[in-house]
């Protein structure tokens, strides 16, 4: 066990992002940041003027505005863009974002953002949501690249269902009465389990440098402004094992969530995302993107992945998602899909926001699409993260035809 004494300052820890995010880790080449802007301003042309948030449906397309009287057709499959945003609008959420991709080439196939109220802005974009729960994905990818242990790796506790205190950080051969192995903590949401394991196993400067990896503290190269996914590891040890767990000091956009989710489905490899498939004046199309999908970075091993798969699938079959995917008698409402996923449960009293987080991709064994959804509530709720993310899912699979798979109503 690496004694707290030993870690980095969080200065150092800090400047690991800035280093990490544009190298690639693995054997996935990546070009260097110079190199893709001029090669992109050579192949692309100015979205000057692109709004994401004013998009016209077609029947068979979605375009959105651009400058000097463009038009950009996007990615965005109508259906699932329809059905993402007849979700929002049914259960009047006060504030939600869903992101969809395609896990092998990158293009978005959903980006709907809803605001019941007078301030309009786009929530996919934002990273003011703390990451949550889904931040344990982070936590389990140190465990398993840096720590050595994997999804059956076993840790017994006892307390932790809400709070950490210092003292359930203790093994107590007396009080640790429940056991659970890492894939049954992640999918279940068991705070405590990651807690002791990262701070047994993981020092501040792990932590970081794993979410410098998958893309905290850099805004996404994207199509649109977005804020850059906040990190802040505690050197403190209990404030460290809490923010290892979910607690606080992380923040998340859709957008940056649904990345995570596809460089898990993808084997560890992050892809650009990418919304705009051409451009337009009249009916003079002036630039269709035909080029193939950028690897970004190599964000963790193949084999770390593939581990963190392993955890996930429990989330919907036994864990803290299995009532959102399932209806009361048990049956999935994706029949024969199994879906990967993680979910993320945190209040910020004083603002009186509620924020639930699904994250994932599926199917499990063989990726097609990733999906992030985030549902900010009052107090009172009808519809969670979970379950917006199920319903944009549900309208994916029976537009393709997946049997037994019904659209949402």
């Amino acid at each position: 066990m690496r004694r707290f004494g030993k870690w980095l300052g969080l200065g150092a820890a800090a400047g690991i992002i800035a280093v990490l995010v544009p190298i690639v880790r693995g054997k996935v080449s990546l070009e260097s940041p110079l190199r893709r802007l001029e090669r992109n301003a050579a192949e692309m042309p100015a979205l000057d003027g692109l709004d994401l948030m004013r998009l016209d449906l077609r029947p068979q397309r979605v375009m959105a505005p651009l400058s000097n009287g463009r038009e950009a057709q996007l990615t965005l499959d109508p259906v699932v863009q329809r059905a993402a945003h007849a979700q929002m609008q049914k259960f009047r959420i006060p504030e939600s974002g869903v992101v969809m991709v395609e896990v092998k080439t990158g293009r978005v196939l959903a980006y709907a953002s809803y605001v019941n109220g007078n301030e309009k802005f786009d929530v996919n974009a934002r990273a003011e949501a703390p990451a949550a729960s889904v931040f344990k994905l982070i936590t389990g990818a140190a465990l398993v690249e840096r720590a050595g242990l994997n999804a059956d790796t076993e840790q017994c506790y006892h307390g932790g269902k809400s709070r950490i205190s210092s003292d359930e950080l203790i093994d107590d051969p007396i009080r640790d009465k429940w056991c659970a192995t890492i894939g049954m903590a992640l999918g279940r949401s068991l705070n405590v389990v990651f807690a002791r394991l990262a701070q047994k196993h993981l020092t501040p400067e792990d932590v970081t440098t794993m979410g410098g990896a998958f893309g905290f503290g850099a805004p996404i190269p994207f199509a649109v402004p977005n804020e850059a996914p906040h990190i802040d590891i505690p050197e403190d040890p209990l404030e460290f094992a809490r923010t290892s767990a979910g607690f606080w000091n992380t923040t998340l956009s859709p957008l940056a969530a649904v990345q995570l989710a596809q460089t898990v489905a993808n084997g560890g490899a992050t892809l650009e995302p990418r919304i705009v498939a051409s451009v337009y004046r009249g009916q003079e199309e002036l630039w269709k993107d035909d080029r193939p999908p950028r690897v970004l970075r190599r964000a963790i091993k193949p084999e770390t992945a593939a581990e963190l798969t392993r955890m996930m699938r429990q989330t919907v079959e036994n864990g803290s998602a299995f009532k959102s995917f399932h209806d009361e008698h048990g049956t999935s409402y994706l029949p024969g899909i199994q879906v990967a996923g993680k979910t993320g449960t945190l209040t910020r009293y004083k603002d009186n926001r509620f924020y639930t987080w699904f994250i994932g991709f599926a199917p499990a064994d063989k990726p097609e699409v990733a999906v992030a959804a985030l549902v900010v509530n009052n107090p009172s709720w009808q519809i969670k993260g979970a379950m917006l993310a199920r319903d944009v899912l549900r309208a994916y699979f029976a537009e393709h035809g997946a049997k037994g798979v019904t659209p949402p109503m």
